[in-house]
């Protein structure tokens, strides 16, 4: 077993982090997550909200391990928690974790490391991702708030031509 750790802060409030990472996906960053599908989501008596989600992905082991067909034995189990900065509330601490196991194969230390540099490289295109959707949520909070003081107008014609 392998485990794999990282700390990130996000320059953005918890509340704003925390609505792009329920939104993640899909994105341009992580083109190989295909499925997301919630198995338990509960509040804890600190009101501290727990999503437990699958996500499907084709995002591709080591040569090594697809050449030897070992992919029925990989898991990997990734924890993502997200905190307000404990100095800064304009900043959000992400911690992930990653318990990566390959089993029955005399090779699985080595491909239990190439795993975890896999998983490396891909937290940081999720890092991009969370950046991109936050923008993206910010572009509609901007919009919807031009729209509701009257200086965006959306033409009549426009709105006919979508129905």
């Amino acid at each position: 077993m392998k485990i794999w750790a990282s700390e990130h802060i996000f320059n953005h409030p918890w509340e704003t982090v925390t609505k792009a990472a329920m939104q993640k996906y899909p994105n341009p960053m992580n083109p190989g997550v295909f499925g997301v599908d919630v198995l338990d989501r509960s509040v804890d008596t600190d009101g501290r909200l727990h999503s437990t989600r699958l996500l499907s992905t084709e995002w591709g082991l080591p040569a090594i391990a697809k050449s030897i067909s070992f992919t029925n034995m990989v898991s990997v189990d990734e924890k993502l928690t997200y905190k307000p900065h404990p100095q800064d509330p304009e900043k959000t601490v992400l911690t992930q974790e990653a318990l990566i196991s390959v089993k029955g194969v005399s090779l699985s230390s080595y491909l239990e490391g190439l795993m975890a540099k896999t998983i490396s490289v891909n937290a940081g295109k999720g890092r991009e991702a969370m950046e991109w959707v936050i923008r993206r949520l910010n572009t509609e909070i901007e919009e919807l708030a031009a729209t509701a003081r009257g200086t965006i107008r959306v033409p009549m014609a426009a709105a006919v031509a979508d129905k």
